[in-house]
């Protein structure tokens, strides 16, 4: 009995391998193939304007994506090694491994899953706080930037000053009902206190780490959208590109959904906001879509081979469980 239950676990996890890597090949083959907006620039009419300059922007661009993924697997390792030391190459394998399988799930909440079963059982509830308070030093990031984009823009702007004035205003509505509903049914207050206290438990100098890779990571992304910008020929400053991008960002973070349609989210975002500053909506759309591209979708056909090859050691099969 045991065996024929331990060869159809076996073949259960084999098919979540399958499921996870076929649905993000599909959506990446999607997004390259049937993407108009990402072809209908003429990459290679740019690249005949620019002659070797070109070469160069597009050699710094893929560079700010490797550099990009290595500061987010140098915060991974930093935070893991509170369980365990790892190395590099470990943090990397489960960096993109989670990335693969976020891509099929909205929130990118695979993302936990997939890190926890790297890990032992016992050590699965350190390992999604510390996922935890590495997205929400990133969210934080891009909170605290995007708020003086907006505020910045208001200057640019005049009809985003209404718009800021209400996005802040429903923001703290939620907030004071979100408080409401925490102090009214005291399990949650309970439940927050507990999550509080094991944030607080993490040593300060991991909480320095992984603020300074957050930030490190955000100027890496936002400047890559900007060298984009340069790269098409875009004519804006420096110091109103920033605040658009940053801006961008936090509109866009807090919109749910999939992976998937990131590219369009932002690209709906920036094509609005950039659209006051007489950026052509195709030039915006494509540069979304090759972030995209760069960011997610390579990473993530990279981490598909660690999806397959992981061999799920760490996951206990107990007879007697399943048998109840």
């Amino acid at each position: 009995m045991y065996n024929i239950l331990q060869k159809y676990f076996s073949s259960l996890v084999f098919l979540v391998k399958v499921i996870i890597i076929a649905g993000a090949y599909y959506i990446i083959s999607e997004k390259l193939l049937h993407d108009s907006n990402f072809q209908q620039i003429a990459w290679t009419e740019r690249m005949s304007v620019l002659g070797p300059w070109g070469v160069m922007f597009l050699i710094g661009i893929l560079f700010l994506s490797l550099f990009n993924w290595i500061l987010e697997i140098f915060k991974w390792q930093s935070l893991v090694d509170l369980i365990h030391p790892i190395s590099f190459r470990t943090a990397s394998k489960q960096s993109l491994a989670s990335l693969t399988a976020s891509l099929i799930t909205p929130n990118r909440v695979g993302e936990y899953g997939a890190k926890a079963a790297f890990f032992q059982k016992k050590h699965r509830p350190k390992v999604l706080l510390l996922n935890f308070i590495s997205n929400s030093y990133q969210m934080l990031i891009t909170i605290l930037l995007g708020t003086i984009g907006l505020f910045f823009l208001r200057d640019y702007i005049a009809e985003i000053q209404f718009q800021v004035t209400t996005f802040y205003g429903i923001a703290g509505i939620m907030v004071a009902m979100g408080m409401g509903w925490v102090f009214i049914y005291k399990k949650w207050t309970k439940w927050i206190e507990k999550l509080w206290n094991d944030f607080k438990s993490i040593p300060q100098s991991i909480h320095k780490k992984t603020l300074l890779f957050s930030l490190g990571r955000y100027f890496v992304f936002s400047h890559q959208f900007y060298f984009f910008l340069l790269f098409f020929g875009v004519d804006i400053d420096y110091f109103v590109a920033l605040p658009v991008i940053y801006s961008m960002y936090l509109i866009a973070s807090i919109i749910p959904g999939f992976v998937l349609f990131d590219w369009l989210v932002k690209g709906s975002v920036a094509v609005t906001l950039f659209g006051y500053f007489g950026v052509h909506e195709i030039v915006v759309l494509s540069i979304t879509a090759s972030m995209w591209i760069l960011n997610f979708a390579v990473p993530a056909m990279i981490g598909s081979f660690y999806v397959i090859t992981f061999k799920a050691k760490s996951f206990e099969f107990n007879e007697s469980k399943v048998l109840k």
